[in-house]
């Protein structure tokens, strides 16, 4: 898909006064200047989307002050459901209660980055719908964090046989139903590390296009419910969680489905991942990502795990197990303006596919960044990728790893 998203209050002043502010920066290699968050109201000088620091368009104020939104166009150019589009909104606002930052065991200062609620909606070309809803909330200095969002899916979907079935051969699928995901954090002491309880739900009615299909894919069980719990450690060391550019984030995470939960199905899936972040100067940043995800029991043809890479169209390459690899570097040419150049593999292996015997498949890219909200150290822009079979491009909103 082409959207992603990645994730105190303050007095409010004239947008033609100059008001005195206290500013805490927080180091953002990348762009040259530090992300700042203000601990009593933003100065605030000329338009209120305009930085009053280079002149340049900014949306901090709109978004932090104003409670503002930030539109997302939603550009589907994913070839596993076609074109499309659709647009999306996201409301940003400070913590009720809390400081804008916190101060970690060794004396650093870390952002806390603000609420954030999202609603979309979009449409492709091969009649996929869907629209959605969620956000992200930080409590008692966050200590705690709530993530979650619902969806309403009517979705036509290309998966292949390679790799679970035998021969690669193409299937069309309709999959329509409500997907729920529910997730709370709870801070472990002082440190930068995450337990996290989830609540996955999936109500599923899937349905072959063609009927012909229907050998091709004898595991299929129409009107499928999955629910699950997880339990998950995360580690967060990044300076910002919009567009990192130094620390990690690292998490493990484990969901159970079982009928004692409502699950029609059940099944394990694990997902372990690492993503870091090291500024090689003061404007070039490289990012590492591993990412495995593994499932074992009676899964779902449409829950198996499948490479995650840009230029690569969703679910394309699916098995039991996957791995993936991928490399990015940002080089800020000017304080608002990046490029981005990332290549990734991934390989998927599983029942009839030893790993030895399955082929990595590779994508690259390359991509512009512009930092919308200086404040937040938020950056959008478009990447253009291209792997072993398609070439597509992606809005990005904040980092493009999830």
């Amino acid at each position: 898909m082409a959207m992603a998203l990645s994730g105190s209050g303050a007095a409010l002043a004239d947008d033609n006064t100059v008001v005195t502010s206290q500013e805490v920066p927080i180091t953002n290699p990348e762009s040259g200047t530090a992300p700042t968050v203000n601990n009593t109201v933003a100065t605030s000088k000329g338009g209120l989307f305009t930085d009053p620091e280079d002149g340049h368009f900014d949306m901090s104020r709109w978004l932090l002050e104003h409670r503002g939104f930030l539109p997302v166009p939603i550009i589907v150019t994913d070839p596993a459901v076609g074109y499309g589009g659709g647009i999306g909104l996201a409301f940003f606002s400070r913590p009720e209660g809390s400081a804008p930052t916190r101060t970690r065991p060794d004396g650093s200062i870390a952002m806390i980055a603000p609420n954030i609620y999202g609603i979309g909606a979009m449409k492709t070309e091969d009649g996929t719908k869907a629209l959605g809803f969620g956000g992200v909330m930080h409590f008692d200095n966050d200590t705690w964090r709530y993530r979650g969002g619902v969806g309403l899916v009517d979705m036509n979907l290309d998966f292949y046989t390679n790799g679970v079935l035998g021969a690669a051969q193409k299937i069309g699928v309709n999959m329509k139903g409500v997907v729920s995901a529910q997730q709370v954090f709870r801070r472990i002491g002082d440190q930068d590390l995450f337990l996290i309880g989830s609540w996955i739900f999936m109500d599923i009615d899937p349905r072959l296009n063609l009927a012909s299909d229907r050998a091709l894919l004898t595991n299929l069980d129409f009107k499928q419910r999955s629910s699950a719990l997880g339990l998950a450690l995360e580690y967060d060391t990044r300076d910002n969680p919009f567009t990192p550019s130094s620390g990690y984030e690292a998490s493990l995470d484990t969901y159970f489905y079982d009928k004692a939960f409502g699950s029609d199905v059940t099944f394990q899936s694990y997902r372990a991942h690492v993503f870091g972040y090291w500024p090689l100067a003061k404007s070039v940043v490289l990012g590492l990502r591993a990412d495995g995800r593994m499932v074992n029991g009676d899964v779902p043809f449409y829950r198996l795990p499948y490479i995650d890479l840009r230029g690569i169209p969703s679910v394309r390459y699916q098995g039991q197990r996957v791995g993936m690899l991928e490399s990015e570097v940002r080089w800020n040419v000017t304080p608002r303006w990046g490029l981005v150049a990332f290549t990734g593999v991934g390989r998927a292996w599983g029942e009839r596919t030893t790993f030895d015997e399955a082929s990595n498949e590779v994508s690259k890219g390359v991509g512009f960044r512009y930092e919308i909200a200086r404040k937040l150290g938020l950056h959008v822009g478009v990447d253009y990728a291209w792997g072993p079979e398609n070439k597509t491009f992606y809005i990005q909103v904040g980092s493009a790893w999830r």
